[in-house]
């Protein structure tokens, strides 16, 4: 079993209680080839996570080999398996009161990448209390059901999807996540009013330079090749004849 595989196994082995039997679900047991679970029937997506290991292992799979990779990173002995890197934030708000004062600190699960904390937190503001990912509420639950039924790992994964008919059609697949992940995959980025355009011009860049790095690796190898190639003429050319005509 590889590294990605046994992180998946123990991640869904200790996955959280259903949000809608409550009590009446021991836990998540996935179907499968079924999106629900086979000890309450509900949907897997209606069951709370133990923690953010699949869902940033599925969306570093995601990012990975794309414009957007800058968001992951490569997890050390993992064989190129490549996890998302979760933007959490922090906010500690001071209580003042009669006595000695105290702090409120609300953690958000995730927030846009790139930003200061004020820009952030109006963003948040912006969003309906409801909808906020604060942590371990129905907003945070909510966005994380959103990107389960937005980005289902089947249509990225041809081992994933069980429709493939053929080896032709997995080829297929693989060629068209390759291309869908160069040319469409993108994050939405969040700026003040004449301000945008950072992400994408940095994405411009990172590929500029990638191209650049691979054109040079190219030539490298063309000149070692040449010179392999001369070197073996120029044997040829001045090597002696033993041979002796009568």
């Amino acid at each position: 079993m590889d590294v990605s595989a046994a992180m998946e196994k123990m991640s869904l082995r200790g996955a959280g209680k259903c949000l809608v039997c409550k009590g009446s679900c021991s836990g998540l047991q996935p179907h499968s080839w079924r999106k629900a679970c086979m000890a309450c029937g509900c949907s897997t997506v209606d069951h709370a996570p133990e923690s953010d290991l699949e869902d940033d292992q599925r969306m570093g799979r995601l990012f990975g080999d794309s414009p957007c990779s800058h968001l992951t990173a490569k997890v050390k002995g993992g064989g190129g398996l490549r996890m998302y890197k979760r933007n959490r934030m922090i906010v500690t708000n001071p209580v003042v009161s009669r006595k000695d004062p105290t702090f409120i600190t609300t953690t958000y699960d995730w927030a846009p990448a790139g930003l200061n904390q004020k820009l952030a937190m109006q963003y948040m503001e912006l969003l309906p209390e409801s909808q906020r990912p604060v942590s371990g509420t129905e907003g945070a639950l909510e966005r994380r059901r959103q990107l389960l039924r937005q980005l289902p790992v089947y249509d990225q994964d041809p081992m994933k999807c069980q429709s493939l008919g053929s080896q032709e059609e997995v080829c297929t697949m693989i060629l068209f996540v390759k291309q869908f992940k160069q040319e469409v995959l993108g994050v939405g980025e969040v700026a003040l009013p004449g301000e945008g355009g950072a992400l994408k011009e940095a994405a411009a860049q990172r590929m500029a330079k990638e191209v650049k790095d691979h054109s040079h690796k190219t030539d490298a190898v063309q000149d070692q090749n040449q010179s392999a190639t001369s070197g073996t003429t120029s044997s040829a050319v001045n090597g002696t004849d033993d041979k002796t005509e009568y």
